[in-house]
């Protein structure tokens, strides 16, 4: 006994935000797949098919069209994950980028968690400061290489 064909069903106006969605750059790409899966499964396309476009599972393809289904829109983004609230926010991060570009001798991450801490109060281990910078691609404080 098989399970019915998903089959999303879209109106015109659905189908164009769906499209700009995808072609949109502030929006994040596993987004713009969600909204590509829809509109190939709107378009006939089976759930293997996009499965296998994709590189996806087809439970995968599936989930993206219950959410589509159960939430509309909204369900294409991602939710706000669990975990701890960051310590440090954008602007702390900017200071140590300009610290680090700034500077005109060699800074260690030792000397940038103590200057966070005692100009910014922001208490950092010097392990997660280089973790976040390596993230952010800083390489060093050379001024060619710090930003990328």
């Amino acid at each position: 006994m098989s399970t019915p064909r998903l089959q999303v069903r879209l109106s015109s106006e659905e189908d164009r935000t769906l499209f700009e969605l995808r072609r949109a750059e502030t929006v994040p790409q596993r987004t713009q797949d969600r909204a590509t899966v829809l509109r190939l499964n709107y378009r006939g396309w089976t759930t293997e098919e996009i499965a296998e476009y994709f590189g996806w599972q087809k439970a995968t393809v599936r989930q993206t069209i219950h959410r589509w289904q159960n939430q509309g829109l909204g369900g294409l983004w991602d939710q706000p994950r669990e975990g701890r609230p960051r310590c440090w926010q954008e602007e702390d991060m900017a200071y140590v980028e300009t610290t680090i570009q700034e500077s005109a001798t060699t800074v260690d991450s030792r000397q940038l968690v103590n200057q966070l801490e005692q100009e910014r109060s922001v208490t950092l281990s010097r392990r997660h400061l280089r973790r976040v910078l390596k993230k952010r691609a800083i390489a060093g404080n050379e001024h060619d290489t710090a930003i990328r």
